[in-house]
């Protein structure tokens, strides 16, 4: 066979192999992107308030617990973070935040703003008072609840929180993150083929040496935040707007409530220096240092499930039960 020939006929095989590829990742993306849309079915509500519709599910029974997810959440992931830190005896409220899910963003939406939606949502469940656990991003908001319903919060928990202070990751080009966070089939491409790249998206620190257990926790926390689509208007607001708020200079001594904040000393992402300031300057807060285990404290789990416990049903006092408004 002449070398034309034969360059050809390779040409023709690899080409012929691009596209059976390319056909195998577009069957595997749908599948994928259809189960990530079903496991959103059926399990959440939604809140008609005077400060707009919000999103939450409700899981659980005795002490009210508000569990705010962080970025790239929603009411799901909220109530993968209770299942990971709450034990029996608490009644699990997660809403979606603004922009995530079927929670609309509103055009003027700020922390505060956020805040004062958490109290609507609880009136509308006949709540008078809650604890809130929150994680990462949703520090800010809850923070923010804290400064303006006082009198609404028996304990706030701070995991991996978004802290005043420096931060050592660059925000990338707004463009190339909206065209990120709006394409599903892009950020499932990104998490199902360059999943040790994206490890530093939900803050695996550089070198961290990963168990078959961590492993599998980073791969479900990245698969957990498709679909991506219908959470970017969150992601890009938690990102530009929400996140540098908290360097806002909040009155820290005015809050009142009781605050753990729990704090990896390696995490890359809330930096534990900025979470230590934080909880020094909260007059009510204790820090939880976790010496390893970055933004997802991989391999603690069982350690801050049990402080995080601990320390609720501590700071219950009479408003164990519900209190109806």
């Amino acid at each position: 066979m002449s070398k034309p020939r034969v360059r050809a006929l390779a040409t023709g095989i690899l080409g012929g192999a691009i596209v059976l590829a390319g056909a195998l990742a577009a069957a595997q993306f749908r599948r994928d992107i259809g189960a990530a849309f079903d496991r959103l079915e059926n399990r959440s509500h939604i809140a008609e308030t005077p400060c707009g519709p919000i999103e939450y599910a409700r899981e659980g029974t005795g002490a009210p617990v508000l569990v705010i997810h962080g970025m790239g959440g929603g009411f799901d992931q909220g109530l993968g973070l209770a299942q990971s830190y709450l034990s029996q005896g608490f009644q699990v409220i997660a809403p979606s935040r603004f922009g995530y899910l079927r929670t609309p963003l509103p055009k003027d939406a700020t922390p505060a703003l956020q805040a004062d939606a958490y109290a609507c949502l609880l009136d509308a469940l006949g709540i008078q008072q809650a604890s809130i656990l929150t994680t990462s991003a949703g520090a800010t908001a809850a923070l923010q609840f804290a400064l303006r319903h006082p009198n609404r919060l028996n304990a706030l928990v701070l995991h991996s929180p978004n802290a005043p202070g420096p931060v050592e990751m660059a925000l990338p080009p707004a463009a190339l993150l909206k065209r990120l966070f709006r394409s599903d089939f892009t950020f499932w491409a990104m998490t199902s083929y360059l999943e040790p790249a994206m490890q530093s998206f939900v803050g695996v620190p550089q070198g961290f040496a990963l168990n078959a257990q961590d492993r599998a926790d980073v791969s479900h926390t990245l698969q957990s935040v498709l679909p991506v689509s219908p959470r970017s208007a969150g992601m890009i607001f938690d990102t530009y707007v929400s996140n540098p708020d908290i360097n806002n200079r909040y009155p820290w001594a005015s809050i009142t409530a009781p605050t753990l904040v729990v704090s990896a000393v390696d995490d890359p992402m809330a930096l534990h220096v900025n979470a230590r300031a934080l909880a020094e300057s909260i007059p009510t807060a204790q820090l939880l240092a976790i010496p390893h285990g970055g933004h997802m404290m991989l391999g603690r789990a069982a350690e801050v499930s049990a402080a995080i416990s601990e320390f609720l049903f501590a700071h219950l006092g009479e408003s164990k039960e519900d209190t109806v408004l």
